[in-house]
């Protein structure tokens, strides 16, 4: 009991168990039928549907990083899934989500947790929106009652066998899944507090049953009947040529699960004020996604909707996963055999109310709108998810936004020379004041805008090596607005600090933020150029460089005369 009062479970209550126990109950009655929909539509039996959302769910609540996290199958997973059975069947669909979840327990134990956010929301978007549309169209067949239409991994593919097995709809599976369309849709309208998906199932499958009986296809006329007893235990047949061949669905399995666990985790906390913990996510989702797949289950993540739910309906710890979980148990035990009733067109609506509601459609046009580099990456990853495959719209949306990205940064550094401006009382250095006309032999001041990388190094490089053509006695850079430094980057600053040194001139840095000074602490460049050569304003560094100059040269100077100069040192600049 007393491990109970620590961390997510503090200050439990009897009253808190009573909120989690009602929301557990209402949570694990929306995730009924939709645990069985997701895995009709992944292409496997509708109980390893319910499996999946027991076990998964208990685990993920357990251990996970969330106190409000709801895990299970989700829709986001239906394309994977369905393409792993189709290319390999469903012993292989196992052993990949067995492997994704031991990637997903390295991933929490490697702390990567935080590095899932660092993927352009742009590419979840546009991915996100690429499966929205596949599970939508793949429910078309199920929704007119198709019959003899044949599963590809391709969207084209399926789109041919839809308007080529266009004949054989089914008038009486029409009706019911429009339906148990109606129902779901008004339900939350008119009764708001009830279940929409659970409600059109039941009412539609009703009326099934005594309009359409034997004319509409079931769940146990195309499945079998669904076994009320326990989830049986089974060891998985593991060999290196297995692993080998799944290791890439495996990936893609876990990235995708790390990404809507961690998502949902953000929206919880957007709704609780609280906060997560992503690698003790990652590691409660691995665990679950090791263990499921021994029961015969598929791969599962966090909810979204689901988590929502959970929270709305009063949860306080996670409790109300666990109880949801052991809520879909009792209820495969003591009703599954009803469950073989209830005919496949009442199933495709949900899934598609689901791939309507995760189709991130807003967002969608939003970032359309913007004609931006993140329209083009939205764009190519939502076309190549629906056309290709998410592993290749994923890697190719993250190259294609970090080229984008590169491209962006190198326009963005700006490199000035400056003089102080005397027009103004405390003569601030400004760079319209510098001109052919008027300039100094003796000191040259640049402001450094940007981040000095790889892309942008060589030209920051350029236009400082071509002003020591002039052969100038001092170099003040002023690096406030310089954020961060790259080996490529440091490699060019060294080549402008060697080369001003053979001239026998006098470099000097201002401003430098703390994680600049590290980095040139670190590679040496900072004892290179000298630790009394760093001032924190551009004022200490003139009256330093004033002590450099030939006062000869400067009297009588039409450039930048030397009174000038000593006012400059008085400025705040």
């Amino acid at each position: 009991m007393e491990k109970l009062q620590k961390g997510r479970f503090k200050g439990y209550s009897l009253a808190r168990f009573r909120k989690d126990l009602l929301s557990g109950l209402i949570v694990g009655i929306v995730a009924i039928p939709l645990a069985m929909s997701f895995a009709i539509a992944s292409g496997v039996k509708p109980e390893y549907g319910i499996y999946t959302t027991c076990i998964a769910g208990i685990i993920i609540a357990l251990f996970g990083g969330s106190k409000y996290q709801i895990g299970g199958p989700t829709g986001a997973f239906v394309p994977i899934l369905l393409g792993v059975v189709i290319s390999y069947g469903y012993e292989d669909l196992l052993l990949a989500g067995l492997m994704a979840g031991i990637l997903l327990c390295l991933m929490g134990l490697l702390k990567l947790g935080s590095l899932i956010q660092f993927i352009p929301r742009p590419v979840t978007i546009g991915f996100t929106s690429g499966i929205a549309v596949i599970i939508f169209t793949g429910q078309i067949a199920s929704f007119l009652g198709l019959t003899g239409i044949e599963k590809h991994e391709k969207f084209i593919a399926n789109m041919k066998e839809l308007f080529s097995h266009i004949h054989t709809l089914n008038i009486y599976n029409l009706v019911i899944a429009v339906l148990c369309l109606a129902i779901i849709l008004i339900t939350p309208k008119v009764l708001p507090k009830v279940p929409a998906s659970l409600a059109g199932i039941i009412i539609s499958t009703i009326v099934a049953l005594i309009f359409f009986s034997g004319q509409v296809p079931t769940i146990g006329s195309a499945y079998g009947a669904i076994p009320n007893t326990l989830p049986q235990f089974q060891m998985l047949e593991i060999t290196w040529e297995r692993i080998e061949r799944l290791i890439g669905p495996a990936f893609v399995i876990a990235m995708l699960g790390g990404i809507e666990s961690l998502l949902s985790a953000v929206v919880a906390d957007g709704m609780t004020n609280t906060r997560h913990n992503s690698n003790k996510e990652l590691l409660g989702q691995g665990l679950a996604n090791i263990v499921t797949p021994l029961f015969g289950g598929i791969p599962a993540t966090g909810a979204i909707a689901r988590t929502a739910t959970n929270i709305k309906s009063g949860a306080t710890s996670p409790i109300s996963g666990v109880v949801h979980g052991i809520f879909v148990l009792l209820v495969l035990l003591l009703f599954a055999p009803y469950a073989s009733h209830i005919p496949l067109a009442s199933m495709a609506p949900i899934l598609m109310v689901v791939a309507w509601n995760m189709s991130e459609r807003h967002h969608f046009i939003h970032i359309l709108k913007l004609k931006s580099a993140d329209s083009l990456v939205l764009i190519v990853t939502f076309l190549l998810t629906v056309f290709t495959s998410l592993t290749i719209a994923v890697e190719v949306g993250l190259v294609l936004a970090l080229i984008l990205f590169t491209k962006q940064m190198i326009d963005v550094p700006a490199i000035y020379k400056v003089l102080p401006d005397h027009s103004r009382k405390n003569a601030k250095v400004q760079p319209h004041v510098v001109n052919r006309e008027r300039d100094c032999p003796q000191i040259s001041i640049y402001t450094i805008e940007g981040p000095l990388f790889f892309g942008a190094a060589q030209e920051f490089e350029q236009t400082i090596l071509t002003n020591l053509t002039t052969r100038p006695k001092v170099l003040i850079l002023r690096m406030s607005k310089v954020p961060f430094m790259d080996t490529t980057g440091e490699a060019y600053f060294s080549q402008i600090v060697q080369q001003f040194k053979l001239q026998g001139g006098t470099l000097l840095l201002t401003g430098l933020q703390p994680r600049l000074t590290t980095v040139m602490k670190k590679s040496g460049l900072f004892n290179e150029i000298g630790s009394e050569n760093f001032f924190e304003h551009t004022g200490q560094a003139i009256d330093v460089a004033l002590g450099f100059l030939d006062k000869n040269k400067c009297i009588g100077c039409q450039h930048f005369a030397f009174r000038e100069c000593t006012r400059l040192s008085k400025g705040e600049i």
